[in-house]
């Protein structure tokens, strides 16, 4: 159906995909994996022509019997959307906030149909039924912000299929979505495929869950395809160092490495495989939890209060209710629920972001949810958050050294600049970037390299504790590898103590002592990672942990 020969593209006559070949055929699924930058958004964008205009392509994509390179505008409009459709990565970008979600779906159909209004809104309340929104109606007339990340991309996917397309190309369409979610989505793929017959190119970095759902599976590094071949052969016995690496990057829930491997580990033969032993993690656990706690919550509450129009009643929102934890030094206290459980509010309660409606909040034994305005400057110093997306935390116009050092000035950390910034040279080395890189702006850095930024920036106020607020999510496995690997080495070297914030629960799992799970803005099971892991009390942490794509 898809044929790929010798496919090229370049940019101002720089190679970024060089001679891709592959083919989809009918009613498959293909998985397209790589680290970010290798090439496989640039393909997939090739296939449905919307390439920059600086871009020039060679090779063949045969599509039936349409030959795509060359192809005009004119007749890409013929076929895009009808034929060949695209779900993008990220939905709350590609959703317009200012419109409802209705509206945007029935756009599709106004577009390309001569339907009466009242039979396109027929047609999108079937579509989504067919993706499996609740209340169809009620979606209808909402607005984006309004529906949940999963919601949203329920839509984006009720969009891409409106037409019934042939190929449906699925870009990273669950990077961001709880485990639960994910899998949903996943399924929800399978069984539309089935429906509607049609085959499904399906993109991500994450290779546990392209092994659920890809019949063949292609392998891209730097633009060139490194290894294919059937899904289960390629996942069984890989040929490929890079393949082997980025299958190993992703931390297992069988066993807890005391370092992942990065791909450069695998490309340089310099894996460590040494295993964090049950005896060393008590001895530790010892340690630490014979101290008093460093961070304490009591009945935390917290409610927001919403009105949708003037003279309507009040909507109480109980985000967080009734939460009680100790964190103690030195600790890394995972934090695990689906979307809307209350992780990130609690966060931000405990960084005062958000007052709290009542409970207190114990730091070394002081409640700090009563301090004053200028307490509170002085505590921002001592309690410190890694976002999860560092570029938009990132002054664009500001170098990152000039970024780092800002914070540094306001607290009162060294007196002079001559020392702010050979104090931030040092740690832009322990953070593993290079000493230019002090003098660059966010938008020249990769993805890792912001969220190493990041890290720089906040260990930079030398602060006791840290909240980790989806710090790795949106990162590319081999990547996330690195930056994981990075935090436990910074928590060794300057004794922190991390709540770390998830919804991938691998991650959470390899990098926690305890586990607390949240549903629902209340507290379900509280355990050590393992013994949470291996036997799970709440019918709600078994339902997460099922939910996890199975280690390949």
């Amino acid at each position: 159906m898809l044929k790929i020969k010798d496919l090229s593209i370049f940019f101002k006559n720089r190679p970024i995909v060089k001679n891709v070949s592959f083919d989809i055929n009918p009613t498959k699924t293909v998985g397209l994996v790589g680290e970010s930058g290798s090439g496989k958004s640039i393909t997939s964008l090739s296939i449905m022509g919307l390439l920059p205009k600086d871009a020039t392509v060679t090779g063949s994509i045969k599509f039936d019997d349409f030959s795509l390179v060359n192809f005009s505008e004119k007749n890409f409009l013929k076929i895009r959307g009808k034929l060949i459709s695209m779900i993008f990565q990220e939905p709350m970008t590609s959703l317009n906030p200012s419109l409802t979600c209705g509206y945007q779906v029935s756009e599709v159909f106004k577009k390309d149909t001569n339907l009466s209004n009242s039979e396109i809104k027929k047609e999108v309340l079937a579509l989504f039924e067919q993706v499996k929104l609740p209340n169809p109606e009620r979606i209808f007339k909402a607005y984006p912000h309004e529906l949940s990340g999963g919601q949203k991309q329920r839509i984006m996917i009720a969009m891409a299929i409106a037409h019934k397309p042939k190929l449906l190309i699925a870009d990273e369409p669950t990077t961001a979505l709880d485990v639960t979610v994910q899998k949903e989505i996943i399924q929800l793929l399978k069984e539309l495929q089935e429906t509607n017959k049609m085959s499904i190119l399906f993109i991500s970095h994450d290779l546990n869950l392209v092994s659920e759902i890809a019949d063949d599976l292609i392998v891209m590094q730097k633009g060139e395809i490194v290894e294919q071949g059937k899904a289960s052969d390629v996942f069984l016995n890989p040929q490929n160092n890079y393949t082997k690496a980025l299958i190993n990057s992703k931390p297992s829930t069988q066993q807890r490495l005391k370092k992942l491997p990065t791909v450069a580990d695998f490309l340089n033969n310099s894996l460590d495989l040494t295993v964090y032993k049950t005896a060393e993690r008590k001895e530790y656990h010892e340690k630490i939890y014979g101290k008093p706690p460093l961070l304490e919550i009591k009945n935390l509450h917290k409610e927001f209060v919403s009105k949708k129009f003037f003279f309507s009643s009040s909507n109480v929102v109980k985000a967080v209710h009734d939460v009680s934890f100790a964190i103690y030094e030195g600790e890394t206290l995972g934090l695990v629920g689906e979307s809307g459980c209350g992780k990130t509010t609690l966060g931000r309660t405990i960084l005062q972001l958000e007052k709290a409606t009542s409970g207190q909040i114990f730091y070394q034994g002081r409640d700090i949810t009563q301090l004053k305005r200028r307490e509170l400057k002085r505590l921002r110093k001592d309690i410190q958050i890694i976002f999860q997306d560092p570029f938009s935390s990132l002054n664009p116009r500001i170098p990152v050294g000039e970024a780092i050092m800002e914070p540094m000035k306001v607290h009162g950390i060294f007196s002079s600049r001559k020392e702010r910034k050979a104090y931030v040279l040092d740690i832009l080395d322990k953070v593993g970037l290079e000493p230019q890189h002090f003098y660059h702006l966010p938008h020249q850095f990769s993805g890792g390299q912001r969220q190493r930024v990041g890290i720089a920036r906040t260990i930079a106020l030398q602060p006791k504790f840290i909240i980790c607020d989806e710090s790795v999510s949106a990162l590319d496995v081999s990547v996330q590898a690195q930056v994981l690997n990075l935090l436990n080495d910074l928590k060794e070297m300057y004794g922190f103590t991390y709540l770390f914030i998830s919804h991938d629960l691998s991650v959470v799992k390899y990098m926690s002592d305890k586990v607390v799970v949240m549903n629902k803005g209340t507290i379900e099971e509280v355990a050590e990672a393992d013994a949470l892991y291996a036997t799970p009390k709440s019918s709600y942490t078994r339902t997460l942990i099922n939910a996890i794509p199975k280690d390949i």
